[in-house]
């Protein structure tokens, strides 16, 4: 170890992901139901973050990072379509409810935060009549509660740790914009639906990606247009891939279709939560947005969790975050990956171990690859505030 913040770095010798055989990347969009339970958990806690600096001009304990949703079921047709039984979604978790003789209304907050989500980020999901939303946010733990709230800097509620990595590969970088394409296209495009979901798989030299993409059944009144919707989507996406690789890219779109039989993958609300997909939070993307089985990656549920103490929140978000300024500051470097781990009731901004691992292009360059690399994760940990403001403005995503 070196220094005060007990940095490490460490030059590894190992094959880049982009020089490995086979390559694989998955994204969920904000449609699919882990995604959906990701979503509401994050805005939750983001409101309730607000909710508590505005009364009481600190961030209280909470946790909302329990959220579940349980499908619905519907009869999408060409054409119409409806909900026969609306989706469950329950808020489950903890937050700080009494503050001195007044009670903090957790549940109140939590369901407008939920209801405002859903109204901003689905075009075709009726709130009001195809979701049953229910709130149960118990109170934290009075231990928690002393953890929080000890010293001026906030202490870490766990020893615990988050990991980080850049910069993304072109197969990383395609499978996830092309998601967010597809869900901007909605203007344009308004039989999409928000229930994207993108695989990606490299080997060798070529890309394939296999996207399953929910369409909105009142939009669509014949198979004819259908096929047509599909053909067009899959010449948005290769024009994007264009852009981000030279590799040859090869499109499929909902393979479970059958198009002679008219079995298409049609739903009413844009989300197939509609009729059998449950969802929670943490099944989804890390904490960058992508599930990347070739990278180390944390296990850790990022969404909903507490922004000011909370390692499975904070160290996740702040390690990409060093990992993503060292890759862009030092241009001698292949693959960057940081692994913070926290000690509990220690400081957050004073970490037991940072452990960065550096794949230089040049190995007579490492000892100027590590000066830079050790100032810029100090800095950010002197200034580790700044990752809890941009979580509560909403600047950095958990999922």
């Amino acid at each position: 170890m070196s220094n005060s913040k007990n940095i490490n770095i460490e030059n590894v010798l190992r094959t880049p992901v982009e020089d490995q055989s086979v390559e694989l990347v998955e994204r969920k969009g904000i449609g699919h139901p882990d995604s959906i339970a990701d979503g509401l958990a994050e805005s939750v806690s983001r409101e309730l973050s607000k909710e508590y600096k505005k009364r009481y001009g600190k961030i209280l304990h909470h946790n909302t990072d329990e959220t579940q949703i349980v499908a619905g079921n519907s009869n999408p047709k060409l054409g119409g379509g409806e909900v026969i039984e609306p989706i469950y979604i329950l808020l489950v978790g903890r937050a700080t409810r009494k503050v001195g003789d007044k009670i903090f209304p957790t549940n109140k907050v939590a369901l407008k935060a939920a209801k405002d989500y859903l109204k901003e980020k689905f075009n075709h999901l009726n709130v009001e009549e195809d979701i049953i939303l229910d709130s149960r946010l118990g109170e934290t733990s009075t231990e928690l509660q002393d953890v929080f709230e000890k010293d001026d800097v906030p202490c870490s509620n766990d020893t615990s740790f988050g990991v980080g990595f850049a910069p993304l590969s072109d197969t990383e970088k395609l499978v996830y914009k092309t998601e967010r394409l597809l869900y901007n296209l909605r203007d344009e495009l308004p039989e999409i639906g928000e229930d994207i979901k993108v695989m990606g798989l490299r080997e060798d030299e070529k890309i394939s990606l296999t996207i399953a993409c929910a369409t909105v059944s009142n939009k669509i009144n014949s198979v004819t247009s259908y096929v047509n919707l599909m053909q067009e989507i899959k010449n948005k996406v290769k024009d994007l891939s264009s852009k981000l690789t030279n590799l040859p890219i090869e499109v499929n779109i909902n393979q479970a279709d059958d198009i002679e039989k008219e079995s298409i993958y049609l739903t009413v609300t844009g989300t197939s939560a509609e009729m059998g997909d449950d969802g929670s939070v943490g099944r989804g993307n890390r904490s960058n947005g992508l599930i990347t089985p070739n990278r180390p990656m944390s296990m850790e549920a990022s969404s909903g969790k507490n922004p000011k103490t909370h390692i499975g929140k904070i160290y996740n978000l702040l390690s990409n975050e060093i990992a993503r300024d060292i890759a862009e500051e030092v241009n001698q470097v292949n693959e960057v990956y940081v692994r913070l781990l926290s000690e509990i009731i220690q400081p957050i901004n004073d970490p037991r171990c940072v452990s960065i691992q550096v794949f230089p292009q040049d190995e007579s360059k490492m000892n100027i690859i590590r000066d830079t690399a050790a100032a810029i994760a100090e800095d950010w940990l002197d200034n580790i505030d700044e990752i809890t403001q941009k979580v509560i403005k909403g600047e950095l995503k958990t999922f």
